[in-house]
């Protein structure tokens, strides 16, 4: 195995067929205390004709760290409730601006027809009110993502003994 396949890297030219690979000097010092330069010998290069391939390796994902899994979700989960809260008050401000909540005003006006007790929709849908509603519904949803994340990560290693994990093929084109 050549050392840029022990790195983990793989060198190609822009036309695909694979480059020469990198050498690696490694300096050593002498019992005079110089350092000589020493290079890794480079593996053989493939004949010219054949195709440049790529490696397809088959790896088992055999156990889910829980720990790992519930800081992953808990983050997901953070970034998922803040996007609500700014998409629902994104939506409130439209809706106001575009006279939605005169307009049930008006409609439910008409039909209740009540001159003593007018209805008025911000009272139950105001913008304050609906922030806070939408913060709680991410509190919520960041605490049961997590839970649930973590949850699917111990279950997930449970089956994973019994059947051996879930098999990936992964190849470097």
């Amino acid at each position: 195995m050549s050392t840029a396949d022990q790195a983990g890297t793989s060198m190609r030219s822009a036309s695909g067929a694979p480059a020469p690979e990198p050498t690696r000097s490694m300096s050593q010092t002498g019992s005079s205390g110089s350092s000589r330069a020493a290079s890794a010998p480079a593996s053989q290069a493939p004949a010219a004709s054949a195709p440049a391939r790529g490696r397809r390796v088959r790896l088992t994902v055999s156990r889910v760290d829980p720990w790992s899994a519930m800081k992953m979700s808990f983050l997901l989960s953070v970034a998922l409730g803040i996007a609500g809260v700014v998409m629902v008050s994104v939506l409130w401000m439209i809706l106001a601006g575009m006279g939605v909540f005169d307009q049930v005003n008006g409609l439910v006006g008409q039909i209740i027809q009540d001159g003593e007790n007018t209805f008025d929709i911000m009272d139950f849908l105001g913008f304050g009110r609906v922030v806070s509603l939408a913060i709680v519904v991410g509190v919520i949803d960041v605490i049961l993502m997590t839970a649930l994340a973590t949850l699917a990560a111990f279950l997930y290693n449970v089956s994973s003994s019994l059947v051996g994990g879930l098999q990936l093929t992964l190849t470097d084109d």
